[in-house]
């Protein structure tokens, strides 16, 4: 008995101890560790409000949000939409200044807005990593933009060829095939009406998109990539939904009608990757050319690695598995970027007429009736310096995050391990200070010499982020944007419809709530 009765006392110091390491752990996440990093930033000058035990200020963000959204803005000549679409880090910033920092939970995230210290941010990319706050984000998102270290080092050196100029010259075709679908559905929609006719122009520019990537990226199997755009769709709402609620861990294994479907539609995304791999992989083992495509390219560019530096290491090219996920980047990246670059471009030109009409006789200078090739694109300087206006004002991604892993130094401040960096892109792309008093214009002419001469070369044009990591997709996205415009221009005149609703909002990134009804008059 008295062996019996010690055991259950050693039993039960055991379960008492691990209660109480359970307990101090929780206590140290939620309210301990959070008040040490506050203490440490107010030391150093940084201001926000006060801790509030795990929720932080993620419910007064999500309030502001929602009242945001609920209602349209007044769309004048002023595009003024930080206080629309960052309104709770837009009110932390006019109220405690841009040295300043909000709670995401218990993780207190420092915005940084000055030049020097957004280039040592992007510079620096092994100390400012990207953090995986849900790792459900990695199912839209993954691939290239995750990796860290030495493997994203061998991926970028790996996907670079296959975004090279002499690549993309190659997709041109594509591109025109997916253009004049859309160009020729608008026509139609004109004619039934005689000359004009009012269309809500951001479906087709969102399937237009989703059709050239699908071809590009996956060649004579792009109807296998226009379902995954349906999926890719409906994916993005669920996983931003759940973005924007407090992270529990291992609240996404749960069987919740939600995660159910988002783990659903993962598994067919992934099966219809998986399966355009195989196929490829058949073909090019039976002597089939690997094609003009962005996977082609890929794996063809892989496997030349692979064969350079060792095919008896597993470890030296990409796996299925990473092939796979930088074909999802390829999608939703490339996708999303461009459509919405285009619906802002459409809409912004429609409201300034005295832009479009020199943009269309530029076009028609260097391209006349033909369709606009690459080789133009140089010559298209208004058509860039609108485009990149629209880009200023109305970036695809309104931040960019970063979380520090160990004590980092950034200019004169030291901040703590577990400490975020976000980088407030629209708020950065809308400040006066760095644009001047027409910071929140539509005025074009500011890229009239370039980026470098309207930053006065600071760092602070980011809609494809800087630095060793800036997107890897840029040109492609340009580059179709450019051709889709001139296109647009060459066989159409279009204004604003009366029922538009100025909206933008964030769903993973910036689109129009309620879609862009515009008049489009053929020429």
């Amino acid at each position: 008995m008295e062996v019996t009765a010690a055991s259950w006392v050693a039993l039960s110091l055991v379960f008492v101890s691990i209660v109480v390491r359970l307990a101090w752990s929780v206590l140290d996440w939620v309210w301990l560790k959070p008040k040490k990093l506050e203490r440490c930033l107010r030391e150093q000058g940084f201001k926000g409000n006060s801790y509030r035990i795990l929720y932080g200020d993620t419910k007064d963000e999500s309030i502001m949000r929602a009242e945001a959204k609920s209602k349209p803005m007044n769309i004048s000549t002023s595009h003024d939409i930080g206080p629309q679409l960052d309104a709770f880090v837009d009110k932390t910033v006019k109220s405690y200044g841009k040295n300043s920092f909000v709670w995401i939970g218990p993780i207190p995230r420092v915005n940084v807005m000055n030049p020097e210290e957004l280039k040592e941010v992007f510079t620096r990319h092994e100390e400012f990593r990207r953090p995986i706050t849900n790792p459900l984000i990695l199912l839209l998102t993954s691939g290239l933009n995750f990796c860290e270290g030495e493997k994203w080092a061998k991926h970028r050196r790996i996907i670079n060829p296959a975004f090279h100029f002499e690549k993309l010259k190659l997709m041109i075709p594509a591109f025109h095939q997916s253009f004049d679908e859309m160009i020729k559905e608008w026509e139609s929609a004109v004619s039934k009406e005689g000359s004009s006719a009012e269309l809500d122009v951001w479906p087709s520019l969102q399937s237009m998109t989703a059709d050239v990537i699908s071809r590009t990226a996956f060649g004579t199997n792009y109807q296998e990539g226009r379902q995954m755009f349906e999926l890719l769709r409906e994916q993005t709402i669920h996983v931003t939904k759940a973005l924007h609620s407090i992270y529990i861990p291992g609240w996404r294994f749960l069987p919740t009608k939600r995660n159910m479907r988002i783990n659903k539609i993962n598994k067919e995304i992934n099966g219809i990757v998986r399966g355009i791999i195989e196929n490829r992989e058949q073909a090019t083992r039976a002597g089939e050319a690997s094609g003009d495509d962005l996977l082609g390219a890929l794996m063809e560019s892989n496997l030349k690695h692979i064969q350079e530096n060792g095919k008896n290491n597993k470890n030296v090219g990409m796996s299925i598995q990473d092939v796979m996920q930088e074909c999802k980047l390829f999608y939703f990246a490339g996708q999303e970027t461009t459509s919405v670059m285009l619906v802002w471009t459409m809409i912004l030109l429609s409201q300034n007429q005295n832009w479009q009409d020199p943009a269309r006789q530029e076009v028609l200078q260097v391209s006349g009736s033909k369709k606009p090739d690459y080789d133009g694109l140089s010559h298209l300087k208004v058509v860039t310096m609108i485009l990149l206006e629209v880009l200023r004002l109305y970036p695809a991604g309104g931040a960019t995050n970063r979380i520090v892993p160990k004590n980092t130094q950034l200019g004169k401040y030291s901040l703590p391990a577990g400490v975020e960096v976000r980088v407030p892109i629209l708020l950065i792309h809308h400040d006066k200070e760095l644009w001047g008093d027409d910071a929140n214009e539509f005025k074009p002419e500011r890229f009239a010499e370039g980026v470098s001469k309207a930053t006065k070369n600071q760092l602070s044009y980011i809609p494809f982020g800087a630095g060793p990591r800036i997107c890897i997709g840029q040109n492609f996205s340009m580059t179709e944007g450019k051709l889709a415009l001139a296109l647009i221009l060459q066989h159409f005149t279009f204004e604003l419809s009366p029922s538009y609703a100025h909206s933008p909002f964030y769903l993973f990134t910036l689109q129009p709530q309620y879609g862009a009804p515009i008049i489009l008059h053929r020429r």
